[in-house]
This record gives structure tokens, C-alpha cells and sequence, in this order.
């Protein structure tokens, strides 16, 4: 049976595991990790996962943004969506998704806004059967 929630402190792990998969060869050592997830927690962040048998299985995160237009509602971000391969495509995903929306509307939020690379064309399509509008703005971003 699967089962949805929030990410526990001792599950950390898990979803750096899990995240193998989102970006293979993206490493960070367990110490770094911990320092990292420290301040996560005390930001506005949740992370949303699906377990079975206690295995992360899909996970999401969504970062609430406060706001000074639109009344003073936030801005939901969610990022690092993720399924395991042998999930996909059984409503899994979009589960973990739709809690992260409810959260966002818990937090009085107007929108919400996910990003995907351009070449994931069947997340795109998922993302958009979901609800989200892949037409509705363009996104820039800069790396470093």
C-alpha cells in the first residue's frame, strides 16, 4: 500500500537516493546534506513523498513565496519532482503533486509554478493533465 505524507528527518537518505534518478551522478555528501536540510527546515519548504513498505518512492517540493502583489497572496514554487522508474505512470507522481498544491492553497497562495527542461516532453504532457499551463508564461533562469 502506498502512503503519502511530508518527508521525515530520518528519510533524508532515501530521497537522496531516490534523487539518483532526477540527476544521475549528482552527489553530496551526508554531512552537507544534513547542513542543508537543517536550514530547509526552517524555511518554508515542504517535502511531499509517497512511500511503500517504507521506500521514497516519489517526492516534490514546494517552496512558499510571500508576496507584496495580488492582495499579499504567496507564490508556490515546486521543484525536484520525482517518481522511481517503477512507479511511473500508476498516479503515483501526480498524488505527491497534487498534496504539494493543496499545501499551497493551505498558504494562501494565487498560483503555483513548476518548471521542466524543455526536452522532458512527457512531463510536460503529465504536468499539463495535472492542471499546470505550459503556455501561460516563459521562464529564464541563469546558472552558475
Amino acid at each position: 500500500m502506498i502512503e503519502y505524507s511530508t518527508l521525515n528527518d530520518n528519510e533524508l537518505p532515501a530521497l537522496l537516493e531516490l534523487y539518483q534518478q532526477l540527476n544521475k551522478g549528482d552527489n553530496i555528501d551526508e554531512l552537507t546534506a544534513k547542513s542543508i536540510w537543517k536550514n530547509i527546515k526552517n524555511q518554508n519548504i515542504k517535502y511531499f513523498v509517497a512511500r511503500e513498505n517504507g521506500k521514497i518512492i516519489a517526492s516534490c517540493y514546494i517552496c512558499i513565496i510571500p508576496n507584496l502583489t495580488r492582495g499579499g497572496q504567496s507564490i508556490g514554487l515546486i521543484e525536484n519532482v520525482i517518481t522511481d522508474m517503477e512507479y511511473r505512470r500508476k498516479g503515483v507522481g501526480k498524488t505527491v503533486i497534487e498534496n504539494a498544491i493543496k499545501y499551497a492553497q493551505e498558504q494562501n497562495c494565487y498560483k503555483v509554478i513548476l518548471q521542466s527542461g524543455n526536452k522532458r516532453t512527457d512531463a510536460h504532457l503529465f504536468y499539463e493533465k495535472i492542471g499546470f499551463d505550459g503556455k501561460s508564461k516563459k521562464a529564464f533562469e541563469m546558472r552558475f
